[in-house]
């Protein structure tokens, strides 16, 4: 396993729509365990493949909530090819912050429930409901794959000014 790079805003990369995966082969694995490990690393609770750079349709999250020293039970999954197949009416608002967005966190609406459909590690085809936090990390890690991102949920103005942001922060990082 090998830490990776967490690609931040503005990079273009992220708005790249990435490719499906043919077949769960020994480089997937790999890169998932990279995935795990930035993840934990950062930390977060979920992370799409385009975020370190690999327009694969690849998503690793664990929801399991560590303790004050960030450990305890982890529950690692990973999520191949996923695409949401239906969505309640019903919506629900969370704030979302993301790795690639760091220390920026806004409300963000979106369906309270959805049914997903994604390849496991062992290459099985296998479709879940989701709802609560679930449903809100699935919705956002598969807009990642999609160049979507939750920033493009807020108004223009909060967009506007988050762009900025990062534009300049990134400027100040290059010189």
């Amino acid at each position: 396993m090998s830490l990776r790079e967490i690609i931040i805003l503005p990079d273009r990369q992220l708005r790249l729509v990435s490719k499906p995966v043919e077949k769960v082969t020994p480089d997937i694995r790999q890169l998932v365990d990279d995935m795990f490990q930035t993840m934990y690393d950062a930390p977060g609770i979920g992370l799409a493949a385009i975020q370190i750079a690999q327009p694969l349709r690849v998503i690793t999250m664990d929801l399991a909530k560590p303790d004050a020293n960030g450990e305890g039970k982890r529950e690692p999954r990973v999520f191949i090819n996923p695409e949401i197949i239906a969505k309640s009416d019903e919506l629900s608002v969370y704030e979302e912050g993301c790795l690639s967005i760091p220390e920026y966190y806004e409300e963000v609406e979106r369906p309270a429930r959805v049914r997903v459909r994604f390849t496991d590690i062992d290459g099985v085809v296998r479709e879940e409901d989701a709802e609560g936090l679930y449903a809100t990390c699935i919705q956002h890690e598969i807009d990642h794959l999609n160049g979507v991102l939750f920033i493009d949920y807020l108004s223009k103005l909060k967009r506007d000014r988050v762009m900025k942001k990062f534009t300049k922060a990134a400027k100040r990082a290059g010189e």
